[in-house]
């Protein structure tokens, strides 16, 4: 048995040969007439999320009193070193005129392009590992051989509403090149993978482009240009966190006070985009009122289900705001809540603060921000972003509920089980804007159930399962309902397992508009991923959702589990005798040297057959089976 030193060796799989192993499993498929497509011309395109995406100065700035300046291509965003000592200086680079989303007049910055753009957001060595995204994420495409031209990074302006992004920087036709010139580079349809607010963007594109080709060849050039798309934490119905940066100011763990983060986020139009709303209330169809009434005409009318009316909360699982008002003016601020009128009143004279509740639509639909505008200096703006740039949009409300998108392959993919904000309350702090308002109490869903910051007692219908940290669960999983009526469903460890522990449910009905669940159980201590895989889809497509337990939102694009299933999820559709339209579940061995491990009970390897070990001593030669390569189940 090797000595505790010589444990210390070098564990390894053929992670480097599987790229070489595949190339050579799919050109057999294309002499055999095996496959359709040759997966070596696949490209992948990454849509970043809120926040995500380098900014960098486009101006020269001098900034008195601190040794740093702002000279055009300095990182803006972000440059934790000229936060702490210009923020002055910085907040100028950084904010947009909240009314027509300019730039300041001083400075002004644009976001940067290409993979670096998105890696890391500060560079080094300190700040480095704290501001990573898609480093890790590119580092996996790296080791398995995956061509440098073949990942394409398609960063944006994040702080921009969506119609601004095509009209100051022509985004939207840049991404359709984008697709065009990937599928001429390599000769192959795109893997489409968003995180966050990059659905939300993805979704406006496919809306924007549907107005751009003429509608017959709308499908072709999606079925062309786009074999799959990763919908990774995407909040479909919002989120309440969006909220609270509107009232409060969110810091994101930057050094800089609430009042401040709660100044750029309601300068930025995007963060409207993220809003929650309710899933029972649709705008019109702005395809048909494009062709009928052209682009331009009146805010989009929603229209809501009588569900919204009769059912308690909006299908979330408590009101999103509670938030106490010293007096109130003219009824006409409140157009959704006339019915209490007398309790207000009553309020008023004895002089006690009226606590006021709002859902999700009434916060999407811009009734809590016009409630509030005689004691909140920054609604008017936010009601003049809201009815401009998302009700008035000319492409798409984004404030309805996904559809489907009409893409053959569509994998929805997020973290479940975390603690999770999904209401607040506010009441005056007394002191002026930006830091009027003060959050009393928080109320969390964690785990099926809610509970609040303060211990009081919480009325409200919990989700089945809690959020991501940052998406409440209701909003991540909407996209059940992409799938059709017959659904399998999987649950396994995310560890690297031999198959024991696997539970599967298979042609489970599901009905549309109502969350589906395993009847499965769960052992402590383990994290697991439940697939739902769609039993019935018409022919060509497939759907499919992740829940991975305790993933976080902001890390689960770095999250190894997530990399390896996507990768076997590839290896599955290029090898030539796989079977199944999904990927089998029932194994789940190493891919990298870092998933091997020695384990110390058996005196061995933890998987013998698929790693090989090799101590310090032999000047860290590692070799791996070649057997591995071929034992993956399909």
């Amino acid at each position: 048995m090797p000595s505790r030193r010589r444990r210390r060796g070098d564990l390894a799989v053929a992670a480097a040969l599987l790229a070489t192993v595949a190339l050579a499993a799919v050109g057999a498929a294309g002499a055999d007439g095996g496959a359709e497509f040759d997966y070596r011309k696949l490209s992948g395109i990454i849509i970043p999320g809120f926040a995500s995406t380098q900014l960098r100065a486009w101006s020269v700035l001098d900034c008195p009193y601190s040794p740093f300046d702002f000279n055009p291509l300095d990182s803006v965003w972000l440059d934790t070193a000229k936060l702490l000592s210009a923020v002055n200086c910085w907040l100028k680079c950084m904010l947009l005129e909240p009314y027509n989303q300019t730039d300041h007049p001083e400075c002004k910055s644009r976001p940067d392009s290409g993979l670096s753009a998105i890696t890391e957001l500060d560079p080094g060595y300190i700040t480095g590992p704290l501001s990573s995204v898609w480093k890790e994420w590119v580092k996996w495409c790296v080791e398995f051989g995956i061509e440098a031209n073949a990942i394409i990074a398609v960063p944006y302006d994040w702080r921009l509403p969506p119609s601004m992004l095509e009209e100051r920087d022509l985004y939207f036709h840049k991404l359709k090149l984008t697709f065009e010139i990937a599928l001429k580079l390599r000769g192959g349809p795109s893997l489409v993978f968003a995180h966050s607010m990059g659905n939300n963007v993805f979704r406006y594109f496919l809306e924007w482009l549907k107005l751009e080709i003429a509608p017959k060849h709308y499908i072709q050039w999606l079925d062309e240009h786009i074999h799959a798309y990763f919908a990774v934490g995407a909040p479909l119905l919002g989120s309440t966190e969006a909220v609270r940066g509107a009232l409060s100011g969110t810091t994101f763990g930057l050094p800089v006070s609430e009042g401040t983060a709660r100044l750029m986020f309601n300068a930025f139009g995007s963060s409207l985009w993220l809003m929650p709303f309710s899933k029972h209330c649709k705008a019109d169809n702005i395809y048909w009122k494009h062709f009928f009434e052209g682009k331009g005409g009146c805010p989009h009318r929603q229209q809501c289900d009588e569900a919204e009316y009769i059912s308690d909360y909006a299908g979330w699982p408590t009101d999103l705001v509670n938030i106490e008002v010293p007096s109130v003016r003219d009824m006409g601020a409140y157009p959704s809540i006339t019915d209490i009128t007398e309790n207000i009143t009553s309020s008023m004279e004895c002089g006690k603060p009226t606590v006021l509740s709002f859902s999700a639509r009434e916060v999407s639909d811009g009734t809590l921000f016009r409630t509030i505008e005689d004691y909140d200096p920054q609604s008017k703006a936010l009601v003049y972003q809201l009815e401009k740039y998302y009700q008035g949009d000319p492409v798409l409300n984004p404030h309805t509920p996904w559809e489907r998108p009409p893409i053959k392959n569509v994998f929805c993919i997020y973290g479940i089980d975390s603690k999770t904000e999904v209401g607040y309350y506010f009441a005056p702090s007394g002191k002026p804007y930006p830091d009027n308002w003060i959050i009393t109490d928080i109320i969390y869903e964690f785990e099926g159930s809610l509970l609040s910051r303060s211990g009081n007692s919480v009325s409200g219908k919990p989700n089945n399962s809690s959020g991501d940290g940052t998406v409440s669960y209701n909003s991540l999983s909407w996209c059940k309902n992409w799938l059709g009526a017959k659904v399998n469903i999987t649950r396994a460890p995310q560890a690297e397992h031999d198959g024991s522990d696997l539970q599967t449910a298979m042609n489970i009905d599901h009905h549309h508009g109502q969350d589906i669940l395993p009847n499965m159980t769960r052992a402590p201590h383990v994290k697991y991923i439940t697939y739902y895989e769609d039993a019935e889809s018409l022919p060509g497509w497939r759907t499919a959702v992740w829940e991975l337990d305790k993933a976080n939102h902001r890390n689960i694009v770095r999250t190894p589990v997530l990399m390896r299933e996507l990768w076997l999820e590839m290896w599955h559709d290029m090898h030539p005798d796989s079977k199944s339209k999904f990927v089998t579940k029932a194994f789940r061995g190493p891919l990298r040297n870092e998933d091997c491990h020695w384990d110390y009970g058996k005196a061995r390897c933890g998987f013998p057959e698929h790693c090989e070990y090799r101590c310090r001593e032999l000047n860290n030669i590692v070799v791996a089976r070649m057997g591995m390569i071929f034992d993956f189940p399909f």
